[in-house]
């Protein structure tokens, strides 16, 4: 019962509600999106999205565990450009300089801790991947949501991590986890700062968070900028489509790799994540050179087939002439990585 209590993190108190009103997009008790954003969740859509969410997997879901390529000793090398390792859904390990950077670490078994059914991960024992795992200068967090903030992964990775960079108002759930808040800085759209000459911007998406009833849009939510001598790395975030795209590269200028969130959409919840297309689209508006779509090949959140996301991204890629990396799960990457259709064999 406490496991289970601990799950939803720490409180919305009056304090710190008085801390997100300095926020611009702070209005009436809760955080906004910049465009009107709704979900299509009612009393008559919901009964059947979670019948087919727990009893209806097949297709949704790999026969087999997705393999999990051995971390490598080489991500710690010395290279001109940076190098990153995709550990499946949203989590990427990043290397910029000297500098290592772990982005929305759900290594978790399960994406719907507190749901009567699990979510299971695509992968087993992903998250002895820690173990493995090198000492980590920056943690960053895109929000708070159970498939990229995970209460086991956060723990394990305690004695490993320097410093938190995190969306304004998902500190609550660390403070409340025991990291102390001396390591923690949050962060509201297009804050910034700089790490060894690493120049990181919290940037804009069109979502929503919450980890339970009562903390909807109780903190913010985005993506993450990278921009070191003559390279632009960004990660989307995930959030449906809008204009916010094409203000980032306003803002920021052309991106080399953009790592862009690419599954779990469905026609109801469509405005709160983009469709394959929306995601190709989103990348020529933020004019990058490549693109490595995530936020899939992790859980099944949605009532797409597994490839799916993956297979109408790069065809839609294809079509617009947007460069795809599709690295294996784990496996060493860089902008120069000759990737492969790796899922392709895979039932």
């Amino acid at each position: 019962m406490k496991t289970f209590k601990a799950q939803f993190g720490g409180t919305v108190t009056k304090a710190r509600q008085q801390k997100y009103s300095n926020s611009h997009h702070w209005k009436e008790g809760k955080f906004e999106n910049l465009e009107e954003t709704t979900m299509d969740l009612n009393f008559h859509t919901l009964p059947k999205l979670l019948y087919k969410q727990f009893f209806e997997s097949k297709g949704r879901e790999p026969k087999n565990s997705l393999p999990i390529v051995p971390y490598s000793d080489d991500f710690q090398k010395p290279t001109e450009k940076a190098q990153f390792i995709w550990y499946g859904h949203s989590v990427i390990l990043l290397k910029i300089a000297d500098t290592t950077i772990l982005i929305d670490p759900m290594f978790g078994s399960n994406a719907s801790p507190i749901a009567p059914f699990p979510t299971k991960r695509f992968s087993n024992d992903a998250l002895q991947v820690i173990d493995d795992l090198p000492d980590i200068d920056v943690l960053l967090m895109t929000h708070d949501h159970y498939d990229h903030l995970d209460l086991k992964s956060m723990k394990k990775l305690k004695s490993k991590v320097k410093a938190y960079h995190v969306a304004m108002g998902v500190g609550r759930h660390l403070e409340e986890w025991g990291i102390t808040p001396n390591v923690i800085s949050e962060y509201d759209w297009w804050d910034d700062f700089t790490i060894n000459d690493i120049h990181i911007t919290f940037t804009p998406t069109r979502h929503f968070s919450g980890r339970g009833l009562r903390d909807r849009a109780k903190s913010l939510w985005g993506g993450w900028s990278f921009k070191h001598t003559n390279e632009h790395i960004w990660f989307s975030g995930d959030g449906g489509y809008g204009h916010h795209f094409k203000e980032i590269h306003k803002r920021l200028g052309d991106v080399d790799v953009a790592f862009m969130e690419c599954g779990q959409y469905n026609p109801n919840w469509h405005q709160i994540h983009m469709y394959p297309e929306e995601s190709v689209q989103a990348c020529l508006d933020v004019r990058t050179k490549q693109a490595l779509p995530v936020h899939w090949g992790g859980f099944s959140l949605a009532q797409h087939s597994w490839k799916e996301p993956v297979e109408r991204f790069t065809a839609e890629a294809n079509k617009k002439n947007v460069s795809v990396l599709t690295p294996q799960i784990g496996a060493l990457t860089t902008a120069l990585s000759e990737t492969t259709r790796w899922w392709e064999n895979l039932e």
